[in-house]
C-alpha cells in the first residue's frame, strides 16, 4: 500500500508517515517514481511506532530493529576482477588524454580566429582614420582662409560695440 493508505489506516498524515520512516532511518521501499511502497509487516511497525508515541515515548527514543537492512538496488558491486579494472582505467585515461588533445586544438583554433579577426580590425580602424583626415583637410580647403576680422579698437579700454536698439535688447538679438 502508498504513503496515504497507511496514514489513513493509521488515523496519522502523510508527512507524519514520512516523518517516521526518514528519522527512524526505516529501510522501506520505493517504487519507481521514488514513492514508498508498504508491506503488512511494514503496517505492523507503525502500528507499534504509533502506539509508543501514543505512551508518551519520544520519537528520537523509540529505538528500531534494523533487520530489515537489504541491499539497496542501484549499488555497485565491488569488482573481483582486477584485470578488468586496470583495462577500464586505462582507457579513462586514454579517453582524458584524448579529450585534452582536442581542447588544445579547438582552444588554438580559436586563439589563431581570434587574431585574424583583431587584425582586420586594426586595419578597418587605419583606413577610417586615413579617410578622416583626408576628408577634414577637404574641409580646411573648402572653408579657405578664414576672414579677418575687424580689429577690435580700445579707448580708454573699453571695446566699441555697436548700440543695440531697443526692439533687438528686449528680444535678444
Amino acid at each position: 500500500m502508498n504513503t496515504a493508505e497507511a496514514a489513513k489506516l493509521l488515523g496519522v498524515s502523510i508527512s507524519t508517515i514520512q516523518r517516521w520512516v526518514k528519522q527512524l532511518e526505516l529501510p522501506m521501499e520505493r517504487n519507481e517514481r521514488g514513492h514508498y511502497h508498504f508491506k503488512d509487516e511494514d503496517i505492523e511497525l507503525f502500528k507499534n511506532i504509533h502506539e509508543q508515541l501514543q505512551n508518551g515515548t519520544l520519537l528520537q527514543d523509540i529505538s528500531q530493529e534494523k533487520e530489515k537492512k537489504s541491499p539497496r538496488k542501484g549499488t555497485v558491486k565491488a569488482v573481483e576482477n582486477g584485470d578488468a579494472l586496470v583495462k577500464l582505467y586505462a582507457k579513462v585515461k586514454d579517453l582524458e588524454l584524448g579529450l585534452h588533445s582536442k581542447a588544445d586544438a579547438v582552444a588554438s583554433y580559436q586563439l589563431l580566429q581570434h587574431r585574424r579577426e583583431i587584425e582586420e580590425l586594426q586595419n578597418l580602424v587605419s583606413s577610417l582614420g586615413q579617410q578622416v583626415a583626408q576628408l577634414q583637410t577637404e574641409i580646411t580647403k573648402l572653408k579657405g582662409p578664414a576672414p579677418s576680422e575687424k580689429p577690435l579698437v580700445l579707448e580708454n579700454s573699453k571695446v566699441k560695440r555697436k548700440k543695440k536698439n531697443f526692439v533687438s535688447s528686449l528680444f535678444g538679438f
